[in-house]
């Protein structure tokens, strides 16, 4: 622990109080799968998830909670400020919206099993006959309740309006999917495709601002463009190598989960590594400010 008030942990963060407006935000490397945090930790995983977010912040240039990287005059020690290196940023306090902005782009994963199985929430909206990894017309948006603990539940676009005002879900509607076209177009000329994402938002003195992390792996699927193919199964810059060997040990998904091979671990990482450099186009040894 820091010499900072401690806030909350997540399952991948620490965050921490600076004073009534500065909070930091610490990216560990733990790694969760089906809303277990494993045992093992993923080398350098926080580095690469803060590295990103930092590119997207920058690229987007969307009003949003970072402030710095520099953690000068926070009273940390030299030992502390190299375990934080690459893994923490200081951003604006914000008020955050209690709902996932989720887009999707194309028919995967959650939203395609609902689907298959006649329909739901995220594809209340969607005509017959799509096949699995389609590319939708439009990306659609289908938000989920933030939930504090267990799994997040998607919204049906009622159950959304009813959440935060219809004013509100237009304007974050509008914003998310601008933000994920965005995002689709700069990750194509780097060869990737964004399946789907998640963003956070939440009020700073009446500003609404961009929060959390912002199209890193571990809130977004990205696939290599050249190996896209509808109706096949993808491969992805994501944690879902450990989901994959997760379902093949027969673990029923309660904790604790089993411990993770030195194979598997160091596939994950060199998985986010991967992706770190294709999102970015710098290597991940040059550092991830």
């Amino acid at each position: 622990m820091l010499a900072l008030t401690h806030l909350a942990s997540g399952k991948v963060r620490e965050i921490y109080e600076i004073d009534e407006h500065r909070l930091l935000f610490v990216a560990t490397d733990r790694i969760s799968a089906y809303d277990v945090i494993l045992p093992d930790a993923i080398p350098n995983k926080g580095r690469v998830l803060t590295g990103v977010s930092l590119h997207w912040f920058d690229y987007l240039d969307t009003p949003n909670h970072f402030i710095t990287t520099e953690l000068g005059g926070l009273g940390l020690d030299q030992a502390e400020r190299l375990v934080l290196d690459g893994r923490a940023m200081i951003v604006r306090r914000a008020e955050v919206i209690p709902m996932e902005c989720v887009v999707r782009g194309y028919l995967y994963g959650s939203s395609w099993r609902e689907y298959q199985a006649g329909g739901g929430p995220t594809t209340e909206h969607l005509p017959d006959g799509l096949k699995m990894g389609e590319k939708l017309t439009e990306p659609i948006f289908t938000p989920a309740t933030k939930a504090e603990t267990g799994h997040d539940e998607n919204l049906t676009e009622a159950g959304a309006r009813d959440l935060v005002g219809h004013e509100l879900y237009e304007r974050l509607r509008s914003l998310s999917i601008d933000i994920y076209q965005r995002a689709a177009e700069a990750a194509a000329a780097q060869g990737l495709l964004i399946a789907d994402t998640k963003f956070e938002f939440g009020w700073d003195d009446g500003e609404l601002l961009l929060i959390d992390e912002v199209l890193t792996p571990d809130s977004s699927r990205y696939w290599p463009a050249d190996e896209y193919q509808p109706g096949k199964t993808m491969p992805s810059f994501d944690k879902q190598y450990v989901r994959d060997w997760l379902d093949s040990t027969g673990w029923d998904h309660s904790p604790p989960a089993p411990a993770m091979p030195d194979e598997v671990r160091d596939g994950t990482a060199a998985r986010y590594t991967e992706a770190f450099e294709r999102i970015t186009g710098r290597s991940f040894a040059d550092g991830t400010g």
